[in-house]
C-alpha cells in the first residue's frame, strides 16, 4: 500500500486494498563535479517520494563507469549510509517508482542501464508512453540491422523505459546525444526523462510536457528533477522548466539545448489537484495556492449551511483552507492522521478489514458531535473511502455532512503517467451526482466547475491535458489491446516462445489499469 506522500497522507488509501490515483515516479539528476553527487540525489528522492514508493534507484558516473543502485521499497528502506558512500561520482541520477507500465519487481526498478558502444547509459522515466509497441518493433528491427540478438532475448524488464534506453544505446555510430535526438522524435506519451552517460546529464520532456520538469542550479553544478520542491531541498536555484519538446545536456562544456519536437504544451491538471506538493509551483503558479483558490471557488459554487469545515488529510486540506475562508464557515480540524501507516503494514483479516479505515484516520468527537460539517477533499474514484469516512463521522456524532470534492468528477482513465481505476470502475463514470451522495450517504455533494478549477491555475485551457475530466486525450491512443500496464509482458512472452515479430493481435496481460476504457459507453 502507498506511503504516507511528501505533503501527507494519501487519502484515497484509507481503506486496505483501495486503490486510488497513484503517482507515476520521480526523477532526479545532478551534475556536481566535487560534490557528493549520491547525497544530493537520495535528499531529491526524498522530496520526490509522494511520487512512487514501489522501488528507488541511484546511478553514479566517475567517468569512467556507472554504478547503479536500486531495490524495491522506499527511499530510506533502499538506501544506507554506507551504500551512498560508496557511490562516487561527478554526475548521478536517481528515481522513485510507482509501476503504469511494467509489473512491480527488481527488473523494471528504475534506473535502467545499457552499454553503448561508446560507453554506458542509465535512465529514469517519469510518465508513460502510448506507442511502445511500435518502439519495441523499432528496437526489433535495430537489432536486427546490427546483428544484435533481438531485446527480448537479452533482458527481463518489461517497461516502457528499458525500451526508451534500448532504442537510445542501439547506435553505435552516434553518441548518446545524437542517438537521443534521433530517436525522441518517434516516442509518443507522456515522458519527463533524465539520464546520463559517462560524462553528462541529460534531461527531456515529451512535446506536450505533461509531466513536470524543472530545471535548478547549484554553485558548482546543476539539478534536473520532477518538481521544484525537489531542488529547494538540495539547495538548488530554480532557473526554469524544461521546455515540452527539449532536449538539455550538462556536461563540462556547460549546458545546452536542443529541440527535438515542436512545443505542444498540455500539462496534466491533475499535478494541481492532487500529484505534485502543495510546495511545489507548475507554469508559475504555486500548487497550495492553487489549491485555495480552487476551495474558494468552490465555496461560491457550492455553498451550504453549516457549522465547520474540515479536510480530508492531507490532500483535502488547502482547498478546505480556501472553503473556509470564503464561505466564512470556520475551518477545523476534524480528522486524526496516523502518518506511520504505510505500504508494508500487516492486511486485516475480514473481520478487521470493515474497520479499516480506522488504521489511518480517526475523528476527533469532540470537534464533530452535533455539527454540520462540510468535508472537502481533493477527488473521488470509486468511492469507498468517502462512504467510509460519512459512515465515521456520523457515528462521532456528525449532525450533517456534506461532501465537496476540489476537482470534477473524474469519468475517463489516464494513459499519461497516472494509475487510476478502469473507466468501469471510476463511479462518476455511472452515476449522476445526486447518485454518488446517495451511494457514499452524504448529505449534499458537490465538485468544482472544471472551467473553475482551470481558472485557478490561470495556465489556459488548450495548454493543459484535462483528459481524466473531459475524455479529451492530448496524445493519440493505439487499439485498447495496446494498451495496459502489462502489455509488454504479453509481447515478451510471445518472443521469448518464438513467435513472430509483429505485435498486432497480441494477447496481453491488463492488469488492473483501464485499457478497457475506449470501448465502454
Amino acid at each position: 500500500m502507498p506511503v504516507p506522500r511528501g505533503d501527507g497522507l494519501l487519502s484515497h488509501d484509507l481503506l486496505p486494498g483501495e486503490k486510488g490515483p497513484q503517482d507515476a515516479c520521480g526523477v532526479f539528476g545532478v551534475w556536481a563535479p566535487g560534490d557528493e553527487v549520491a547525497k544530493l540525489t537520495y535528499f531529491g528522492l526524498y522530496a520526490l517520494q509522494h511520487r512512487g514508493q514501489e522501488s528507488a534507484g541511484i546511478a553514479v558516473s566517475d567517468g569512467s563507469h556507472i554504478v547503479v543502485y536500486k531495490d524495491m521499497g522506499l527511499v530510506s528502506q533502499v538506501f544506507t549510509e554506507a551504500s551512498l558512500e560508496s557511490l562516487k561520482g561527478h554526475v548521478a541520477i536517481g528515481h522513485t517508482r510507482y509501476s503504469t507500465t511494467g509489473s512491480s519487481v527488481w527488473e523494471n526498478a528504475q534506473p535502467t542501464f545499457r552499454s553503448t558502444a561508446t560507453g554506458h547509459l542509465a535512465l529514469g522515466h517519469n510518465g508513460n508512453l502510448t506507442n511502445t509497441h511500435e518502439l519495441k518493433r523499432r528496437l526489433a528491427d535495430l537489432a536486427t540491422a546490427s546483428g544484435e540478438l533481438p531485446l527480448g532475448a537479452r533482458v527481463q524488464a518489461t517497461s516502457d523505459t528499458d525500451t526508451l534506453a534500448g532504442l537510445i544505446a542501439a547506435h553505435p555510430e552516434l553518441s548518446v546525444e545524437q542517438a537521443a535526438m534521433r530517436e525522441l522524435p518517434h516516442v509518443r506519451g507522456a515522458f519527463s526523462l533524465v539520464f546520463m552517460d559517462d560524462d553528462a546529464l541529460y534531461g527531456a520532456r515529451d512535446p506536450q510536457g505533461i509531466r513536470p520538469l524543472v530545471l535548478g542550479r547549484l554553485e558548482r553544478g546543476w539539478v534536473i528533477a520532477s518538481e521544484t520542491a525537489a531542488l529547494d531541498i538540495v539547495g538548488a536555484s530554480f532557473v526554469r522548466e524544461v521546455e515540452p519538446g527539449e532536449l538539455i545536456v550538462i556536461d563540462e562544456n556547460g549546458l545546452r539545448s536542443h529541440r527535438f519536437a515542436e512545443a505542444d504544451p498540455k500539462g496534466c491538471l491533475f499535478e494541481f489537484v492532487y500529484l505534485a506538493r502543495p510546495d511545489t509551483s507548475i507554469s508559475g503558479r504555486g500548487i497550495q495556492t492553487v489549491r485555495v483558490e480552487t476551495g474558494r471557488r468552490l465555496a461560491r459554487e457550492h455553498g451550504v449551511e453549516a457549522d465547520l469545515v474540515i479536510p480530508v488529510p492531507e490532500s483535502g486540506r488547502y482547498a478546505a483552507i480556501g472553503y473556509a475562508q470564503e464561505s466564512g464557515i470556520p475551518f477545523a480540524e476534524g480528522l486524526v492522521k496516523n502518518a506511520y501507516v504505510g505500504r508494508t503494514f500487516i492486511q486485516p483479516s475480514q473481520t478487521i478489514r470493515q474497520l479499516g479505515i480506522r488504521l489511518k484516520l480517526n475523528p476527533l468527537r469532540d470537534v464533530i458531535a452535533g455539527q454540520r460539517l462540510v468535508v472537502v477533499d481533493d477527488s473521488i474514484v470509486r468511492g469507498n473511502t468517502q462512504r467510509a469516512l460519512v459512515r465515521m463521522l456520523r457515528e462521532a456524532g456528525a449532525k450533517e455532512v456534506h461532501v465537496r470534492i476540489s476537482s470534477p468528477p473524474v469519468k475517463w482513465p489516464c494513459f499519461y503517467g497516472i494509475d487510476f481505476a478502469s473507466r468501469a470502475e471510476l463511479v462518476a463514470n455511472g452515476l449522476s451526482v445526486d447518485e454518488i451522495c446517495r451511494s457514499i450517504g452524504a448529505d449534499s455533494l458537490a465538485f468544482v466547475d472544471l472551467d473553475e478549477l482551470i481558472e485557478a491555475t490561470t495556465v489556459s485551457k488548450d495548454r493543459l491535458c484535462r483528459a481524466c475530466f473531459d475524455g479529451i486525450y492530448p496524445v493519440e491512443l493505439p487499439e485498447p489491446e495496446l494498451l495496459g500496464k502489462h502489455v509488454l509482458e504479453g509481447i515478451e512472452r510471445r518472443a521469448v516462445a518464438g513467435a513472430s515479430a509483429d505485435v498486432e493481435g497480441v494477447t496481453t496481460l491488463l492488469g488492473g489499469g483501464a485499457a478497457d476504457a475506449l470501448d465502454r459507453p
